[in-house]
């Protein structure tokens, strides 16, 4: 994958010792900062975090590149930081939103691009030296064939890891899924010779569920959203009735371990009510 860096800021005029020793103080006031919010978060620990890695675009734009999907290809190096992040607090499944159903109505010259860093991501997160164990989530049928063959096959080869969960939703809306789940449950109970009025009967919300892209897997306790967007855009809609959700001001390229420790702190002094 092609590694790209913002452009970088101009230094006219500021002397190479004063640039070292400014960021040298940086470093141990931000060292400080995150020590303190570790302990600050040291309270209870989400199990299952979903992120909308959003802004991509954005930044692409405001840093000055001409192509947004280099955007895209800064935050897909970000995606493995994250994850580290993630096995480093104790989390046990994180579910990444990389493309919704939505997305796939993008221009071809933007959409076929996209796709291609998606498949390298991907790729690179089934490779045999990391510990996780990946899952697609999301309308494959929808996306082109070799794609979808791709995505399968990576997914394919971490299994029997032991490292954590990580969901990947690629033509991904939480809509579709949960119109996905209901055919399911119709389509198994037509095969068993059930009615619609015999399943009417018995209809429960755990039925639902059992047929969802997620299922046997825990709801997530939180959600997070970069680029300052508050809204879910459809993410997880079922699952998500009793999450905790943190909105973060930066785009996803610039989303640093920080941002992910005042998520958790945040998390940790929250009293959960599930809905009472």
């Amino acid at each position: 994958m092609k590694h790209l860096r913002p452009p970088a800021r101009p230094s006219v005029g500021v002397p190479c010792g004063d640039v070292s020793l400014r960021t040298r103080l940086s470093r141990f006031v931000y060292g400080i900062y995150n020590k303190r919010l570790a302990q600050q978060a040291g309270g209870a620990r989400p199990r299952h975090v979903g992120v909308m890695l959003d802004g991509n675009r954005r930044w692409a734009r405001e840093a000055g590149f001409t192509d947004v999907n280099d955007g895209h290809r800064v935050g897909a190096q970000r995606i493995t930081q994250l994850l580290g992040w993630c096995g480093e607090e104790g989390v046990e499944l994180v579910t990444l939103w990389l493309l919704s159903t939505d997305n796939l109505n993008r221009d071809a010259k933007e959409l076929e691009p996209l796709l291609e860093i998606i498949g390298d991501v991907i790729d690179e997160l089934a490779e045999p030296s990391r510990p996780w164990r990946l899952r697609i989530i999301g309308a494959l049928d929808d996306l082109p064939d070799d794609l979808a063959a791709r995505l399968s096959s990576a997914a394919a080869r971490t299994e029997g890891r032991t490292g954590m969960e990580v969901n990947i939703a690629v033509g991904y809306g939480g809509r579709r899924e949960i119109a996905d789940a209901v055919r399911k449950l119709l389509q198994q109970h037509a095969e068993a010779g059930t009615t619609i009025e015999e399943l009417a009967e018995v209809l429960t919300v755990d039925h639902i569920a059992e047929h969802l892209y997620t299922s046997g897997q825990p709801d997530p306790d939180l959600v997070i959203r970069t680029s300052g967007e508050q809204r879910l855009s459809g993410f997880l809609l079922w699952q998500s009735a009793h999450s905790e959700f943190w909105f973060c001001e930066a785009y996803w390229p610039d989303f640093r371990r920080t941002d992910f420790m005042r998520a958790l702190r945040d998390y940790a002094i929250r009293h959960r009510r599930f809905g009472s």
